[in-house]
């Protein structure tokens, strides 16, 4: 949920790092118009490593910093392989658990010839797809459609709830829907919001926290000092929620089964 220019982002460079017998590879991504950022690091949910730094720092001082957190580094690449290790891709049959806002439901597959559309509601405790010749592909098809629609109502409710509270915001930012698969969320320099619509299976609070992260981007750009005091200020507990939901990335950001 880095703030950055998305020219830049789209032209990461490529570096690798040795640790002891062990290496890996990370992109670095140039923050401009940000000269006095610190040089920040993330390892995404699919282990790929990031490193932010403010434009006009040295390569010799990024590869320093990368080298003193490497140790730091493996250790959640070894905790996404673990956590990675027993997940499957979903068959796209009756039975397999879904998610939505936190909560697991049943999906069930209605074949059903007199209907040529292959549709998808959420009704009682059952995600149900029905149509005439559901293969695995037309259901994984409308149900990521009905994620997606679910999701722009959800992502504005909140988003005109959380504009409410904070102090620098009137009305919610322009805004869209954009699936990835490394972060919950995104703001440009110009003040874009970009959401997963995946996000849409995770509990309220989660989808909360991500909407504030980026409306924060919206008042200080970089991940500075300021910018965790916002958080701190509007979500004091958003460290642990955080936590848990990248604990549950694997399966949120993808189409694996959250059994």
């Amino acid at each position: 949920m880095t703030a950055v220019d998305p020219a830049q982002e789209d032209k990461p460079k490529e570096y690798g790092c040795q640790y002891g017998d062990r290496a890996f590879r990370y992109h670095l991504c140039y923050l401009p118009g940000h000269k006095k950022a610190s040089i920040k690091v993330y390892v995404h949910p699919n282990s790929q490593v990031q490193v932010d730094a403010p434009e006009g720092a040295g390569l010799p001082a990024i590869k320093a910093a990368v080298q003193c957190r490497a140790r730091w580094i493996l250790k959640h690449l070894d905790d996404i392989e673990v956590r990675t290790r027993y997940v499957h891709p979903r068959q796209w049959v009756s039975g397999e658990s879904m998610l939505y806002l936190g909560r697991r439901y049943v999906l069930k597959v209605i074949p059903d010839p007199e209907k040529p559309r292959v549709t998808c509601k959420l009704i009682g405790g059952q995600l149900r797809v029905q149509g005439e010749k559901v293969s695995p592909e037309r259901i994984q098809k409308a149900v990521r459609q009905w994620y997606r629609d679910q999701a722009e109502d959800v992502f504005q409710r909140r988003l005109d709830l959380m504009t409410e509270r904070l102090p620098w915001t009137k009305t919610a930012p322009p805004w869209r829907i954009v699936e990835m698969q490394t972060q919950w969320g995104s703001c440009s320099p110009e003040g874009a919001v970009l959401l997963n619509p995946h996000l849409a299976k995770a509990p309220t609070r989660a989808i909360d926290y991500v909407l504030l992260h980026e409306l924060c981007h919206l008042e200080e750009h970089n991940h500075s000092s300021r910018f965790y005091g916002l958080l701190d200020r509007f979500m004091p507990e958003w460290r642990a929620i955080k936590e848990h939901l990248d604990g549950q990335a694997e399966v949120v950001l993808s189409d694996r089964k959250p059994d």
